[in-house]
């Protein structure tokens, strides 16, 4: 896979160069900034680019928007903090290949490299504390609030990035029972019959914005 990565902090943007070309990626740049980004990406087309949130020469939020203007390419963000309204933006066009992951879940391995390996291939990854912190916060959504715990808690795992299949193992249910649960969940947040890719993606959405 041919990757792109704009991060600010060399020991990370280093770090990540490792780990990337030691599991037989190709990063095809690295840069520290929002603007050599999007060049880089324009110029190299990219399978995936990594992107921090916070990049100069602000520190605010150059990172995500450079990211909203290479929508719909796909991408993974690294955000130091939870920040769902960053989250809610990369989702707003429903089109999917997007994860958000906390810096702190590079150290898992195998997580962060199947984030990048699901997200190239245009799937929703969101960090598992993002999906926690949600919980508190999505009374509001009277979609959201008419799921059953079961409920909730398979679309944190749809959140995540998981198939029906890995839903199947971590929740240890029968594949009906998931399918049914992922069913209800779309007929409570009023999506409509439509591709199953995109509204796990509306869905995600729907509980962000809850």
């Amino acid at each position: 896979m041919r990757i792109v990565i704009a991060e600010d902090l060399v020991l990370l943007r280093d770090g990540l160069v490792s780990i990337l070309t030691g599991t037989g990626h190709e990063v095809v740049a690295a840069v520290g900034d929002a603007e050599s980004l999007v060049r880089a990406v324009t110029d190299l087309r990219p399978d995936l680019s990594i992107v921090d949130v916070r990049l100069p020469p602000t520190f605010r939020d150059e990172g995500i928007r450079a990211a909203l203007r290479l929508r719909p390419d796909p991408i993974l963000i690294l955000s130091q903090y939870v920040e769902r309204t960053y989250a809610a933006d990369l989702l707003a066009d429903g089109r999917g290949a997007v994860g958000y992951l906390l810096k702190d879940r590079v150290t898992a391995l195998d997580d962060f490299l199947d984030a990048v390996e699901r997200v190239a291939a245009g799937g929703t990854v969101m960090d598992p504390e993002v999906i926690q912190q949600l919980f508190a916060r999505n009374a509001r959504n009277r979609g959201v609030n008419a799921l059953t715990p079961r409920e909730r808690e398979v679309l944190g795992l749809v959140a995540q990035g998981l198939s029906n299949s890995a839903i199947c193992a971590a929740l240890v249910l029968a594949p009906p029972s998931v399918e049914k649960h992922i069913g209800n969940i779309f007929a409570k947040l009023g999506l409509p019959a439509s591709e199953d890719g995109h509204r796990r993606v509306l869905a995600v959405l729907a509980y962000l914005n809850g």
